[in-house]
């Protein structure tokens, strides 16, 4: 993505110490890369949900004078003409259409994001010779994380699901160590659980290489992991939807499985013994 309006956003914003308000302004500005240069400081509050002073104060934290001056840095940087589907110009749609509007962004946003397939790849390879493999997720990233490892034993011959937080959590990481583990994917969604990032920082220290799935290079857990994969959330709702990283999790599963020389052979012989057990409906 180094070429395009979001990569060049990102490495505008890489090496910044930012507040978690800071992060949320540049998740937008990401999210929103090519109608960023456009947008005035009181317009990107909104779009960020934080207020205007955050924004002048993001500014300043990058280095500019105030957020004129980074507008005009991007604008230097970015295309110059501003394309068709810009900010506000979906009012004609209700509110569920235009979440699911922003769910296909999230989408096109991804596809740019895996032009370069090296990221995906390098996870695919660390995920596929971890053995056993521990995928962590709570909370609201529970669903994408046992989504995830269900698929994955299916060509994985040792995958172990984290979706319970406690005590126990690290203990379970301290277990797969044991066990030979040598990686750990997360999936980490907003809102992040403290604990999760503790049991990131812990898998670390145990030597365990993290490979990560979350809403944004900005996310809290990006400090604790290798490999930081982004996959944006829909904020349209009262609740996030997560199609972006859901997707990505199948990417990583085809990317793991290129990397399993028995996957196929596994495939065929559950395929074999489901049929023999009539476990679908054909």
């Amino acid at each position: 993505m180094s070429d395009s309006p979001a990569g060049r956003l990102q490495a505008l914003f890489e090496g910044h110490r930012l507040t978690p308000t800071q992060r949320r302004i540049a998740h937008c500005m990401v999210r929103r890369a090519a109608d960023a240069p456009f947008l005035s400081s009181v317009e990107l509050a909104e779009l960020a949900g934080v207020s205007q002073p955050s924004v002048t104060r993001f500014a300043v934290a990058l280095g500019f004078d105030g957020y004129p001056a980074l507008r005009r840095h991007l604008r230097e940087v970015a295309p110059p003409e501003r394309p068709a589907a810009a900010a506000g110009e979906d009012a004609g749609h209700n509110e569920y259409q235009q979440a699911v509007l922003a769910e296909i962004e999230n989408l096109r946003h991804l596809a740019g994001l895996l032009a370069d397939p090296a990221p995906v790849e390098r996870a695919g390879r660390l995920l596929a010779g971890s053995r056993p493999l521990p995928v962590l997720g709570l909370r609201a990233a529970s669903s994408q994380a046992r989504g995830f490892a269900y698929f994955a034993a299916k060509v994985h011959p040792d995958v172990r699901l984290l979706d319970e937080g406690g005590s126990m959590l690290t203990d379970r990481i301290d277990a797969a160590v044991r066990a030979g583990a040598t990686a750990l994917l997360c999936f980490a969604l907003p809102r992040h659980p403290r604990e999760v990032v503790e049991a990131l920082e812990y898998a670390r220290a145990a030597g365990l290489t993290v490979v990560t799935v979350a809403e944004s290079a900005f996310a809290p857990v990006a400090a604790h992991s290798d490999l930081l994969i982004p996959a944006a959330v829909g904020t349209g709702l009262a609740f996030d939807t997560a199609c972006a990283p859901m997707l990505l999790g199948r990417v990583l599963l085809e990317a793991m499985a290129d990397e399993l020389p028995d996957a196929q052979a596994r495939l065929e012989q559950f395929d074999a013994k489901a049929a023999e057990r009539g476990l679908f409906v054909e």
